[in-house]
């Protein structure tokens, strides 16, 4: 999985002057600008924003992002409607042949129940099963397709035999508290205070975005993290 942080608009005193102009007017744009280091009250602030769930203040502000991963990891970015997003068309380009091929450390067996299991190793054998299968279907589906465009059918056409594990990119745009959103969905950890249970391929990519993400606004990465990672 490739991510890019590729254009940022996004600092921890964007929340500060969003949140303080409720009580100081016009000049906390300019007063957070002005800001060189962060002051105990800065964090204070922003804490107790995250804490209470005060959250139009993490909203101005903005990420872009370029992903590249498999087009079924795309769906699933795709059911949180809060970003925009720009991939690219098979309808407008041939498709290069670059498929996903999960390695060895990708747990395979699924153990428990909807909304409580757990994901454990596979055997060698199935490992090796996964593995010669998704190969042997790509091969053939790109083939497939490469017959179909030589032939002189519609790249529209010919795209629909290709398989979800087709890599393909996007720009994915998103403000602090939608990225929070999608963090606290599609990322697995402990101390969250609502689990989740992301596809591990999708977190792959959370997980790049987040790192991006803490080095722009680590006021509000650490006030993320120590209320329970639960977007405001």
């Amino acid at each position: 999985m490739t991510v890019e942080l590729v254009r940022s608009s996004a600092h921890d005193s964007d929340v500060l002057f969003a949140a303080r102009v409720s009580t100081q007017g016009e000049q906390t744009l300019e007063n957070a600008a002005a800001g060189t280091s962060a002051t105990d009250r800065d964090r204070g602030l922003i804490n107790y924003l995250m804490r209470d769930r005060h959250g139009s203040p993490f909203e101005h502000n903005s990420l872009t992002f370029y992903v590249q991963a498999p087009i079924f990891v795309f769906r699933e970015f795709m059911r949180h409607r809060i970003a925009s997003y720009n991939e690219e068309s098979g309808r407008y380009r041939q498709l290069g042949p670059v498929f996903y091929v999960p390695g060895a450390e990708r747990k395979l067996i699924q153990v428990g129940k909807p909304g409580a299991y757990v994901f454990e190793d596979g055997t060698p054998e199935m490992t090796e099963l996964v593995e010669e299968q998704t190969k042997a279907v790509s091969i053939h589906a790109y083939e497939s397709y490469q017959r179909m465009l030589e032939a002189g059918v519609a790249r529209e056409v010919a795209r629909i035999v290709l398989p979800l594990n087709l890599y393909s990119s996007m720009y994915v745009t998103m403000n602090a508290r939608a990225l929070m959103n999608f963090l606290s969905l599609r990322t697995k950890r402990e101390d969250t205070h609502f689990p989740s249970f992301p596809q591990r391929e999708i977190e792959m990519v959370a997980e790049q975005m987040e790192t991006l993400w803490a080095a722009e606004m680590p006021l509000t990465y650490d006030a993320f993290n120590g209320n329970g990672r639960v977007a405001p």
